[in-house]
């Protein structure tokens, strides 16, 4: 049953399978996600899934990060192995909470 026609995009996955099936129900994009590592014990970081989830992904969504990227580098390791972007939450809401919009365009810059 066809509940929305808007794009819906899976966050959490973290392995091949979970890829496959998010794509075989219809999702137009895949999120890695490891939740910040608070969800459950013993994820992997998700830079360490997002190649397995490219690959798996087989061109046919485009795949984000989020989760994990605290430098610039980071964000140049996760587009090199096939990310379509990079979130970056953790950083921007220390910035804004310590500097305001100053301190969030430092971090973008850093970035």
């Amino acid at each position: 049953m066809l509940i929305t026609t808007m794009p819906i995009f899976v966050k959490g996955v973290l392995t091949a399978e979970d890829t496959r099936l998010a794509i075989q129900a219809g999702a137009a994009g895949i999120t890695v996600s490891n939740h910040g590592a608070r969800q459950l014990d013993y994820v992997p970081a998700t830079i360490s899934a997002l190649e397995e989830v490219v690959k798996a992904s087989q061109g046919r969504v485009p795949v984000f990060l989020d989760g994990g990227a605290r430098r610039g580098t980071n964000v140049f390791k996760a587009l090199a192995l096939g990310a379509s972007g990079v979130f970056i939450g953790r950083p921007v809401a220390f910035a804004l909470a310590a500097e305001g919009e100053a301190g969030v365009r430092k971090v973008l810059q850093i970035l």
